[in-house]
């Protein structure tokens, strides 16, 4: 089987022919930041979104870019060209591979770039009807959650709880307050409203938790950027998880017991709608979607 044509420093080859040092810091430290960006048949949705976080998370490392906006999505559109359809497109940016392990940051270090495509895993129509099952666990992860970083043993270990338990997420608690799950974003809905924790430090600000901002603002769905307490969630009447991925999906189980009716409910519908409307019009404007 061919191997499939990925972007590594400036080059695109076969990904079997990749090869990077094992000094380099991204290998030794996780010194890095990353994004993973949906495409739809050729589009890739909120490109530039995703690049601009990119760079805020370059910037909180102290990682020069190594391209502009406008380069990245110059990249993503020629490393398409080898990838038809619904593709997953992974950026990796490392500090890159000097001569020693040092933890102190070398300057003028070369970062090492690297880009790949994989099959989209959208949710499922069974999951998209029926909803999904997470489990909760106190969120023992840093205090830089904002930045996209490839140091991502806490999430690994966070989502194993739910792999171990069988359920989809695990929804992260910390200090009695909701924060995201382990690869997605929470949403939260009670008595119609929908709350989402702040954008702060404690979440990875989600590509998808800010159109979802926004579509709930142009659709007349009424949304609080809030503190949202485990007693809240615990008692909602629908709890959302949302990512590049998993776009908006319901969670209907959580530690066990049903999330309100066990279902998804009109909100989540709603929003669901919404999302698909914005992608569908997102792919018939260009082929880069802002």
């Amino acid at each position: 089987m061919t191997s499939p044509i990925a972007h590594f420093n400036g080059k695109l080859m076969p990904l079997e022919r990749i090869s990077i040092s094992p000094l380099d810091r991204g290998f030794i430290f996780g010194d890095g930041v990353y994004e993973v960006i949906p495409v739809y048949g050729g589009v890739a949705l909120r490109a530039r979104e995703h690049f601009e976080r990119l760079q805020r998370s370059m910037d909180e490392i102290r990682l020069k870019n190594p391209h502009s906006v406008a380069e990245w999505i110059a990249l993503t559109q020629e490393l398409l060209g080898h990838h038809p359809g619904n593709q997953s497109v992974y950026v990796q940016v490392t500090r890159g591979a000097p001569q020693k392990r040092d933890h102190v940051m070398p300057k003028d270090l070369a970062p090492t770039v690297f880009m790949m495509c994989s099959a989209l895993s959208s949710p499922t129509k069974e999951q998209v009807e029926n909803g999904v099952a997470c489990v909760t666990a106190p969120d023992f992860r840093w205090e830089k959650c904002h930045i996209k970083s490839t140091s991502l043993l806490g999430n690994v270990l966070a989502r194993q709880i739910s792999a171990d338990a069988g359920a989809t997420e695990t929804i992260l608690i910390r200090d009695g307050m909701l924060t995201e799950a382990s690869a997605s974003n929470v949403f939260m809905v009670k008595a119609g409203a929908v709350a989402a924790p702040p954008r702060d430090n404690l979440i990875l600000l989600g590509i998808t938790y800010d159109l979802l901002v926004r579509l709930a603002d142009e659709g007349a769905v009424r949304l609080e950027i809030r503190p949202v307490t485990e007693a809240e969630l615990r008692s909602a009447d629908e709890i959302w998880l949302t990512s590049s991925t998993k776009e908006v999906l319901a969670v209907t189980t959580l530690d066990g017991k049903p999330v309100g009716a066990g279902k998804p409910g009109p909100v989540f519908h709603r929003m669901h709608a919404l999302y698909q409307e914005h992608k569908a019009k997102a792919r018939a404007a260009r082929p880069i979607a802002a």
